[in-house]
């Protein structure tokens, strides 16, 4: 691997994230906002970590006896590709060599977002773990992936996509299955994330600009194969859950839901809402 395609700090450490090998767990918290990782890690008993680059904040410590890292990863799966990258090269690269180590090193990532639900009957304060992502961005096109993929419910998200958005071209992924079975209880609801390469047209909101897609929120809504229906909007999960699967990680995305796009609502205490969720999350992480 050349010197441009693993660029590393004059410390050392890798290009964007500007950390090293040792300042990381093997389970890591993602979150877009960079002001929400203080949130998680004063949880913390102690905290070993303090880092920031660009929109990059890295806190690493002991919550409860057990080692954790909170990452911000900013928005979009742009970022996802930058972050979940050079993680993966701390633990799976000899940095020094550029060479992939002899034996990998699985990470277990665990996404903490807000959303927006399209589904009228999912309350605002909802938790949604998601069991599948569709990405409706381009990064996976970039990504030689010769798998094939038997799980109906994938096929039949393919499907419906192919037929209603003939134009676009999603992939699919889901979540790790361990994690998501670990997490399911009655503080969460299971759903199926559409992940989207922006937060207005993307997103079916309108504003001076006129949409290729006007119905998207209502045909997204329309996919339903009992249980499985199309539950919220994010920028990340199918990124995390897609990139994941191919190194070798392990990955589940939670998603607070903080706006109701089909009735139009949105949370009167996001703060309170978000933070029930980090509190929720936590515990459940104790006995991974």
């Amino acid at each position: 691997m050349d010197k441009a395609s693993l660029i590393l700090n004059p410390d050392g450490s890798v290009y964007h994230l500007g950390l090293l090998p040792d300042e990381i767990s093997s389970t890591i918290l993602t979150v877009g906002d960079p002001e929400r990782v203080p949130k998680i890690s004063r949880y913390f008993d102690r905290i070993e970590l303090r880092k920031k680059k660009r929109e990059i904040c890295t806190h690493t410590g002991i919550y409860r006896g057990k080692r954790l890292t909170v990452i911000s990863t900013g928005m979009g799966t742009d970022n996802i590709d930058i972050v979940l990258n050079e993680l993966d090269a701390l633990v799976n690269i000899d940095l020094k060599s550029g060479t992939p180590k002899a034996t990998h090193s699985p990470l277990t990532f665990i996404r903490l977002g807000t959303s927006g639900t399209i589904q009228p009957d999912i309350p605002i304060g909802s938790l949604i773990l998601s069991s599948v992502a569709v990405g409706v961005d381009n990064l996976m096109s970039f990504y030689s992936d010769d798998k094939e993929y038997s799980d109906p419910i994938i096929q039949s998200l393919t499907s419906y996509f192919n037929k209603k958005f003939p134009a676009l071209t999603p992939y699919i992924a889901a979540a790790n299955n361990a994690l998501l079975n670990h997490f399911l209880s009655t503080d969460f609801i299971k759903g199926i994330t559409v992940t989207h390469p922006g937060f207005y047209g993307p997103q079916g909101r309108l504003g001076r600009l006129p949409l290729a897609y006007p119905e998207w929120v209502a045909t997204l809504k329309k996919f339903n194969v009992p249980p499985n229906r199309l539950t919220n909007f994010d920028m990340e999960t199918s990124g995390i859950y897609a990139l994941s699967k191919l190194m070798g990680h392990r990955a589940l995305s939670v998603n607070v839901i903080l706006a109701n796009r089909w009735t139009g609502a949105f949370s009167p205490h996001p703060e309170k809402d978000t933070e029930q969720m980090i509190e929720t999350v936590l515990e459940r992480i104790l006995t991974l």
